[in-house]
């Protein structure tokens, strides 16, 4: 497990190859805090990086073990570490191979088909796949399209867009600590407005006001499930093509672009690593963070609210769907700064995988269970029940806990104790294409010295805990599940690749040292 200057997923958020140590100071210019709660960092001393330092530091070369502390405010520039591995290109595959350009431009082309026939699916064929695929093959395109296409409306549309500017107002105006997220290989550390929770909170409490003033339909969402997923649709391919065209046109910061040589690649991976309108409005966090998964709870209860007035009850099946799902949302958005250093920010670019994915796949299928379970109630007995509820609550501690791990070992810069015992770590060194030199930390105790992956393993066990409450009649609402598994373990094979490159030997080593990727004995 790398830590340098936590990983949704998805947000998933998903362990990252690196999170630089707070207290590792080996840049020309002082380095920004990792996190405002570690220092009190006004938006104008961040702007212009007049940043004190007044707690000591330590020096982590080979030769130099030794605290230091700086005389007043002024910065001591350290010696420069010896470099083991210098890969500047550690930032994104090249993906110029002609089988990966056209995965990604069927996924582009018919990603979005599958999320509506999803929807499709749960309304005209009692949520059967296989029945929706069999009528799908065997029907003429435009007569299944005439018969079972979810409709866009104008009423939808324009909800839609006052979702979006409402969140965009609660991003900009909401009060915010400043967050900071790792270095990216052209050198910048970038700050980040982290008042999600704050935005989650305000939505929900404006949403029950209103439910309870009889002002809103509780169910309000889930009655108008489809004009909603075809207005998300268009704006994911209408945000992929803005970040597009403003990668060529006018890039934030130029030197962390990618181009693969593919436009098809570089449409869906992206190019522009960070995205930004001016100094704090940031593509990423702004959509990867806000509409769709702010959105994700409230569709949840919406669909639970319909399922009562469909049926006249909440079945248990549907309460622990909503409690697992909002425990993880809930812990994303405490836990925001840790999401500043997963893969989705820091190494991902910013195109239609990220774009159309945070718009649509994530609110469309994260949220299956719910749609499922509102129109076809599922009834747990009530040990069936608590051991599902005692599972998933077990997957989301053992991700809670893997990730604070990390945390603390990076913010302590390795001196603290992981499961009593002092942490053992593997202090390594990388290179940014600006020529400077880094440090990083490769935690191998605890969970990380069982599995390279562990947050991963724990995030699976939550989906699967999600799915089953939905009984084993129907494959769709295993969906989410299934996607899981599969994202997760190409990261684990994308985390290797861009590890090796960024750390070389020094990954091969702990490679050695911690075997397993996700489940010991097996993978």
């Amino acid at each position: 497990m790398v830590l340098g200057s936590r990983s949704l997923t998805r947000q998933r958020r998903s362990s990252l190859c690196s999170l630089s140590s707070s207290n590792s100071f080996l840049d020309t210019d002082p380095a920004a805090p990792i996190s405002s709660s570690a220092t009190s960092t006004t938006i104008t001393e961040t702007l212009t990086k007049k940043v004190s330092f007044d707690a000591p530091y330590t020096l982590l070369t080979d030769r130099h073990r030794t605290t230091h502390k700086p005389s007043s405010n002024k910065f001591v520039q350290p010696p420069t570490p010896r470099v083991k591995h210098v890969n500047p290109a550690w930032g994104r595959f090249a993906g110029n191979e002609w089988l990966t350009v056209m995965g990604c431009g069927a996924i582009v082309l018919f990603c979005p088909l599958l999320a509506l026939l999803a929807s499709v699916c749960l309304k005209d064929f009692n949520g059967g796949l296989f029945p929706t695929l069999w009528a799908f093959f065997t029907t003429h395109p435009v007569e299944f399209i005439v018969r079972y296409a979810p409709r866009p409306s104008a009423g939808a549309l324009t909800a839609y867009a006052a979702w979006l500017l409402f969140q965009a107002a609660l991003y900009a105006w909401l009060p915010s600590p400043i967050g900071y997220g790792q270095r990216t290989p052209a050198g910048h550390l970038l700050p980040y407005r982290v008042n999600g929770i704050h935005a989650w909170v305000v939505t929900h409490v404006i949403a029950v006001v209103a439910v309870y003033a009889g002002v809103l339909d509780p169910a309000v969402i889930a009655k108008n499930w489809e004009g909603l997923l075809v207005a998300a649709n268009i704006y994911g391919y209408i945000l992929a093509v803005v970040a597009y065209l403003k990668a060529h046109l006018f890039p934030t910061h130029e030197a962390d672009r990618k181009f693969s040589g593919s436009m098809v690649y570089d449409f869906y991976m992206g190019i522009e690593l960070n995205p930004r309108f001016g100094e704090w409005w940031d593509f990423k966090l702004f959509h990867n963070g806000r509409p769709g998964i702010v959105a994700w709870t409230l569709i949840n209860l919406s669909f639970a609210a319909w399922q009562y007035q469909l049926h006249g009850y909440i079945s248990n099946s549907m309460v622990i769907v909503n409690i697992l799902h909002a425990f993880y949302v809930v812990d994303f958005f405490i836990n925001e700064d840790w999401y500043l250093r997963t893969i989705d920010i820091c190494h991902d670019h910013y195109g239609f995988y990220l774009a159309w994915g945070s718009m649509v796949w994530l609110p469309g299928t994260y949220t299956l269970q719910a749609q499922y379970l509102a129109r076809y109630p599922v009834n747990l007995s009530t040990p069936v029940a608590a051991a599902i509820l005692l599972i998933g609550l077990s997957g989301y501690a053992v991700f809670r806990s893997v990730n604070y791990q990390k945390d603390i070992v990076r913010r302590t810069n390795g001196e603290c104790k992981i499961w009593g015992m002092k942490a053992e770590v593997i202090r390594t060194t990388y290179k940014t294409e600006d020529g400077k030199v880094h440090e990083s930390l490769l935690l191998c105790s605890g969970w990380w010295g069982v599995v390279r992956h562990a947050n991963y393993l724990g995030d699976l066990v939550l989906s699967y805990s999600g799915c089953a409450v939905c009984g084993v009649h129907n494959i769709l609402p295993w969906w989410y599940a299934v996607f899981m598994t599969a994202l997760l373990l190409q990261r684990c094979v994308r985390d290797h690749s861009r590890c090796s490159g960024k750390y070389g030997e020094d990954w091969e080593r702990y490679c050695r040292r911690v075997k397993w990727k996700l489940i010991p004995g097996v993978y």
